[in-house]
């Protein structure tokens, strides 16, 4: 094993956290804002990039070339490492951002490489290289919805990805199609092609009340499918917050809203 090897268990259902055993100078690297909490002998470092071997080995230059590829799926240029700095076993915990599921994942299991949405990845044993995946066709690239980057995940450790609702695994078999609304995939193996195709049908296209694009997802390998994508989540928050002139919020729906409300309040 060229990572490090490191011991988990999760807790929760739909609000889960990782417990994370580290053995004394055994590290995890997290999203920076990923901690939940951590147990004294802890060491936490903010680093350049994903601290990885192949990260750091043309020297500075190097590591702010890997630290740069972030950028372009958003994040952060930095990451957190957590070192067992002290003897004996230590916990370090991180937790999901919004409701749903933290899947471990065994990257020896899947050929060393995964590939995932853009803001999937929450934690992974050191020496786990976090990079990015273009994706080869113009139509995944242009319409992809949820981005045309994509995150891999390489390595022979642990790794930790979290997705919104319930989570399914689905093999597909050689030759076997699966079309999946862009904001649901969260993850494939490397063997799956993937490319956008458009609904069929411009009745069905524009008032469906589906987007107009599906991700066409070909065996044989295995994907990772969310039944509640975060953007999804919050685009029917906000449709069902109440709006004011002055971007706040009166509280219509409380007892003190309505009292307000009679009252001649504006």
């Amino acid at each position: 094993m060229n990572n490090h090897e490191i011991d988990y268990k999760l807790y929760g259902d739909d609000m889960q956290f990782v417990e994370i055993e580290l053995d004394p100078q055994e590290t995890v690297v997290a999203e920076a804002g990923a901690l939940m909490m951590m147990v004294d002998g802890i060491k936490m470092e903010t680093i350049f990039g994903d601290g990885s071997k192949s990260s750091g080995a043309g020297g500075f230059m190097g590591k702010l070339m890997g630290a740069g590829k972030r950028v372009l799926t958003g994040e952060s240029l930095f990451m957190t490492t957590f070192t067992n700095d002290g003897v004996g076993k230590k916990h370090v915990y991180f937790a999901s951002p919004y409701p749903g599921k933290i899947i471990p994942m065994d990257l020896s299991q899947y050929n060393g490489k995964i590939i995932c949405q853009k803001d999937a990845f929450l934690a992974a044993a050191k020496g786990v290289s976090i990079g990015i995946e273009f994706q080869r066709k113009i139509g995944a690239g242009f319409f992809g919805g949820e981005g045309f980057i994509m995150q891999k995940l390489e390595g022979d450790g642990m790794a930790f990805v979290h997705a919104g609702g319930t989570i399914i695994e689905y093999k597909l078999d050689p030759g076997e199609v699966l079309r999946v609304d862009t904001g649901c995939l969260v993850a494939m193996t490397q063997e799956v092609d993937y490319d956008i195709e458009m609904v069929k049908g411009v009745k069905t296209a524009l008032f469906g009340g589906e987007g107009l694009f599906f991700a066409t997802l070909k065996g044989p390998g295995t994907v990772w499918i969310q039944s509640l994508p975060f953007s999804r989540l919050a685009s029917r928050v906000f449709a069902a917050a109440p709006q004011t002139p002055g971007g706040g919020s009166r509280d219509e729906g409380s007892i003190a809203g309505g009292l307000f409300n009679l009252l001649g309040g504006k």
